[in-house]
């Protein structure tokens, strides 16, 4: 998948929503973790929109375990013509859990797939020093570095979007987003500043991450926002 400049993902467990989801999305992301035999759903897609493969561990916020078959899942997912980009956890990649998530790293370039990192915080947004080392980090390691922090407060959004401003200018290819409502409008206009993936649900209740967009509503806002 080609980040070389904003790309939205229409996030969701079933690849039947990808008719519904063409006419605003670049791509979608499958949550494995959360769906129904997803790599029996990648054998029998045939959608126009490109896929991103993402089975969060559940200490990163998904329904993953801490199992060797959870990356196992994403290398054979990597093996689809369809799937041309896959996340991982920047904590697994350097060494949390007891299994090797550099060998799916691996594995995606192998197969031509782009390797999107991501990080969150579910509780708070550190300063945008610790935002950018962690983001920096992620690039370390993946053609994407994300960071999705819950946002308490316009500043919280402040210190995402500069350090998101100041890795771009820097050469870096970073996705960024606050979740919760107070971080909200970050994931329209954090596309001005430099972000390069953007994430909402097809259907509004079933969102993915606290403080979502629908599809269409983000698609809207950030064409918006891009044409000024």
């Amino acid at each position: 998948m080609d980040f070389s400049a904003f790309r939205l993902l229409a996030a969701g467990s079933d690849l039947a929503m990808e008719p519904h989801a063409r006419a605003d999305a670049d791509g979608i992301e499958l949550r494995m973790d959360f769906a129904a035999q997803p790599l029996d759903q990648l054998a029998a897609y045939d959608g126009d929109l490109p896929v991103l493969v993402t089975n969060r561990v559940d200490w990163e916020g998904g329904e993953a375990g801490d199992t060797a078959d959870r990356l196992d899942r994403l290398e054979r997912a990597l093996t689809y013509d369809a799937v041309t980009a896959v996340d991982l956890e920047l904590a697994a990649l350097d060494g949390e859990g007891d299994h090797d998530a550099g060998r799916v790293a691996d594995h995606a370039r192998e197969h031509g797939a782009s390797v999107v990192v991501s990080t969150h915080d579910f509780e708070s947004t550190p300063d945008r020093d610790a935002v950018v080392d962690r983001l920096e980090r992620a690039c370390e390691y993946g053609d994407v570095g994300k960071m999705a922090s819950t946002a308490q407060s316009p500043d919280d959004v402040l210190a995402m979007l500069g350090a998101t401003r100041e890795l771009t200018a820097a050469g870096e290819r970073v996705a960024t987003m606050c979740m919760g409502e107070a971080g909200r409008h970050s994931r329209a206009v954090a596309p001005l500043y430099g972000s390069r993936i953007g994430y909402a649900p097809v259907d509004p209740a079933a969102a993915t991450a606290p403080g979502q967009y629908d599809l269409t509503t983000l698609r809207s806002l950030v064409d918006q926002l891009e044409s000024e």
